[in-house]
């Protein structure tokens, strides 16, 4: 058997109010006079005093993404040929924002230093050239998109990551105070992001000890502010974003499993946030992951979630067939969730019952 040889993120700084060291880690990283570009989630366009933290210098610039839908292969090819245009090379990617923007800057990063569309890279290990410097900062926490080796992207055929040992950032600046401003709901939609991944991780067949060790801890932090706390305060704010942490190392080596396989084809076809898509999916799920369905909707009960039913009523015959096209291709989710069987268990008919619940 041979052991994946595991690509880490390199530089990891954390504490409340670390944000403001950003001008002194990317100082060493500048070259020339090529610009760091930051890319910023468009909640922060109007937040002057946030946006005056920014360490601009010189040609730098500040890039607001929408993140109305998730990302797609054809944004980030126009960024990409946006900046080509105007600064031809640049010093880095920053993204600041949830897991679309930091999937953004990480897809960017990567198509600034490769050829062609970054649909040509939807896959494992397709990319093959080290991208510009990268660096990650979340302002919500539970994707785990900080750590992981993946930026999903929506192409034209297909939601698929481009899952490479080149994609992970160069640096992460983990700063609890950045995610104060999150609305519950939204802020509850991806921590879920973050306790999907645990159950479906360590109910999966690929759990190791290394997965298992990040994933029972990142669980029991999301348990602990969900379930036990009666209010939202700073240690909750810190613990969440440790969650994230270590729910996305969890599944660095190890996967995810049928939430997130069957989320896919929702994302695909109806453009439903990756967040709230799980949870949609996992509320569903009991015959999966009996014992995380119940805690997940004990939490949902606690804090007054609305999650939406319904949503794939009146779908036809061949949008159907989208989602499960969509779906089944996600052969290691399946694989993980049900083992290297799973063709023979998760039959199109049946995933197609289970995407009419929805």
């Amino acid at each position: 058997m041979k052991f994946r040889n595991f690509k880490m993120v390199d530089y990891v700084v954390y504490g409340s109010g670390c944000f403001d060291q950003l001008g002194e880690i990317l100082a060493p990283r500048r070259v020339g006079d090529a610009p760091m570009i930051f890319f910023v989630d468009e909640y922060f366009q109007d937040k002057k005093e946030f946006l005056s933290r920014i360490p601009l210098q010189g040609k730098d610039k500040v890039v607001v993404i929408d993140v109305t839908d998730e990302p797609k292969t054809k944004y980030v090819d126009q960024v990409r040929d946006e900046l080509v245009a105007e600064f031809g090379t640049v010093s880095g990617i920053i993204g600041i924002g949830g897991g679309s923007v930091m999937d953004m800057a990480k897809a960017v990063s990567l198509m600034m230093t490769n050829p062609g569309s970054s649909a040509d890279y939807q896959g494992w290990d397709l990319v093959k050239v080290a991208g510009v410097y990268k660096v990650g900062i979340p302002t919500i926490s539970g994707t785990g998109a900080e750590v992981s080796r993946t930026c999903v992207l929506t192409g034209p055929t297909r939601k698929l990551g481009m899952n490479s040992d080149f994609t992970p950032f160069d640096q992460i600046v983990l700063d609890p105070a950045l995610t104060k401003t999150v609305e519950p709901n939204q802020r509850f939609y991806t921590a879920m992001d973050c306790f999907i991944h645990c159950v479906e991780s360590l109910e999966g067949t690929y759990l190791n000890a290394f997965s298992q060790s990040y994933g029972e801890k990142a669980q029991e932090l999301c348990e602990e502010i969900f379930l036990q706390k009666e209010n939202w305060d700073d240690d909750a704010d810190e613990k969440l974003m440790m969650a994230s942490y270590a729910g996305g190392m969890s599944i660095a080596y190890s996967q995810v499993g049928v939430a997130h396989a069957v989320s896919y084809g929702l994302a695909y076809l109806l453009g439903t946030k990756h967040g709230i898509g799980n949870c949609i999916v996992f509320d569903k799920l009991e015959e999966f992951y009996p014992e995380g369905v119940v805690k997940f909707k004990q939490m949902v009960k606690k804090h007054s979630i609305d999650i939406p039913q319904g949503i794939t009523k009146g779908l036809t015959d061949e949008q159907f067939d989208t989602m499960i096209n969509v779906s089944l291709g996600m052969a290691p989710l399946w694989e993980n969730a049900l083992g290297k069987d799973w063709k023979e268990i998760m039959t199109r008919e049946r995933l197609r019952k289970l995407y009419e619940r929805l």
